[in-house]
């Protein structure tokens, strides 16, 4: 399974211009369902849970001398029966489902300042979808309303995981 991916700013000729990046295929690294409670929880269940997503993209370069990638997109959600009055904490964990969608990628000749964005922007936008529909499957095959991902912004995850790794330095400029 290959596709090569477009982007849509023009070239010198008014083209798309093609980024240098060939998915060589995609897969489901790991995948978990769990409903802590058991069936007691769909007895007790009085309202929509709350549902907290945390997402995370992570790079591997698989060979050395290559440009072959692996580009992990890793999703968790988790839903807690809503408090019975407001200001109060959450009550039972009602299911977690945890998915790591991986991509296999190579990288044409990319410019060195254009890798780390193709890497940690760019797949995962590819790759996003199909996450996506896994964890909405996984949820509503698990018996509970699917969970429907809203889309990501991965220009600004990757941008706060950068802040993170770099922190500008303290005083004045």
């Amino acid at each position: 399974m290959s596709e090569n991916s477009t982007a849509n700013t023009p070239n010198a000729e008014g083209a798309p211009a093609q980024l240098p990046l060939a998915v060589n295929l995609q897969y489901t690294k790991d995948l978990s369902f769990e409903v802590p409670a058991g069936a007691s929880i769909f007895a007790s269940l009085r309202s929509a849970p709350q549902i907290g997503v945390n997402i995370d993209v992570q790079v591997n370069r698989l060979e050395e001398e290559q440009p072959v990638f692996e580009v992990a997109l890793a999703v968790r959600a988790e839903a807690s029966e809503a408090p019975e009055k407001e200001g109060d904490k959450a009550g039972r964990t009602v299911f977690i489902a945890e998915l790591t969608y991986a991509a296999i990628v190579t990288l044409g000749n990319a410019p060195q300042e254009m890798i780390e964005p193709i890497l940690l922007v760019e797949v995962p936008r590819l790759i996003f979808p199909y996450a996506r529909g896994i964890i909405s499957d996984v949820t509503r095959d698990g018996g509970f309303p699917p969970v429907v991902l809203q889309p990501i912004d991965f220009v600004a995850l990757w941008q706060a995981k950068r802040a993170q790794q770099f922190p500008e330095p303290a005083g004045e400029a």
